[in-house]
């Protein structure tokens, strides 16, 4: 950690309130669906769906999924604005709608907890076992936004939320089966390595405001090395893991994704590694689907 921390920036000066009612609506919904963190919700959902359809979900069980991990994520997205909502003004992120004033706290706190509310049943709805499961996944998100990501161990939510995600679509199925381990700990080897990807851009305003999770503490270069290795790492599981030889793709993704890594490497500021390991986990999906139809 650096010997001194970074001066808070400026408070974001909060916006006046629009001039007619209906633009104060649009523009508070617009706040609404930029605090929920659309890009990695959605990414989530669409590997949600992903899985449902490989693992062999019909039309219902798929919806019951991808409608509860969706739900899931749009309250860890709200709660994660909400819970930094003190911090985001402090470091002067004018990107931030709550932190802008686009949007009002309490708005973003309600949205947070109907979200959570729809998530138990929709969650439930895929069976006992499954539901809980992903439920224990949502509450990692929580705990993540309230306590661990100023701790040592804020990768752990990340891992958990990402290995039980493929339990969640394969327990859904008659017979609740559990999926193979090696899927499990690639998805978590994967959610640890975007913790480290996602924050990089925010490390500096992070310092300043008191979050010090691990990335944080290791410095950006070198928690930039540690996310490409936990990509890395996680499609050599997926690509070596099922039985049978190893496809023509599952070795070109390994080989795009150590290219990918080494490239990022050198530019470890910026929304560019995350984006990266957004693109790569879609790669992976791909690989995913192709191997569990077979």
């Amino acid at each position: 950690m650096p010997e001194r921390l970074a001066e808070p920036r400026p408070p974001v000066p909060v916006l006046r309130a629009p001039t007619t009612p209906a633009a104060g609506r649009g523009r508070a919904a617009r706040g609404l669906l930029a605090a929920c963190h659309p890009v990695p919700a959605a990414a989530v959902t669409l590997l949600a769906a992903a899985l449902a359809a490989a693992v062999g979900h019909g039309p219902r069980g798929a919806a019951v999924c991808v409608a509860a991990v969706a739900a899931g994520q749009l309250s860890v997205g709200w709660s994660n604005d909400r819970a930094d909502l003190h911090r985001d003004r402090a470091a002067g992120r004018p990107d931030k709608p709550l932190a802008a004033g686009t949007v009002r706290p309490v708005a973003v706190s309600r949205a947070a907890a109907l979200a959570l509310l729809a998530c138990v049943p929709l969650s439930l709805a895929a069976g006992a076992v499954a539901g809980a499961v992903h439920l224990t996944a949502v509450a990692a998100g929580w705990a993540y936004n309230l306590r661990l990501k100023r701790t040592a161990v804020s990768w752990l939510p990340y891992a958990v939320a990402f290995g039980l995600l493929p339990a969640f679509a394969t327990l859904g199925l008659p017979g609740a089966p559990w999926p193979p381990p090696w899927l499990m700990a690639g998805a978590a080897l994967l959610g640890a390595g975007a913790h480290f990807a996602n924050v990089l851009p925010d490390i500096e305003d992070d310092l300043a405001t008191g979050v010090v999770g691990l990335p944080q503490r290791l410095g950006a270069r070198s928690a930039t090395t540690v996310a490409g290795l936990l990509v890395l790492t996680s499609a050599a599981a997926l690509v070596a893991g099922p039985p049978g030889r190893v496809t023509a793709y599952g070795w070109a993704l390994l080989a795009v994704t150590a290219v990918t890594v080494l490239l990022v490497s050198r530019r470890p500021a910026g929304r560019l590694p995350f984006l990266a390991v957004m693109a790569l986990a879609g790669a992976d999906t791909l690989l995913l689907v192709a191997q569990l139809r077979v």
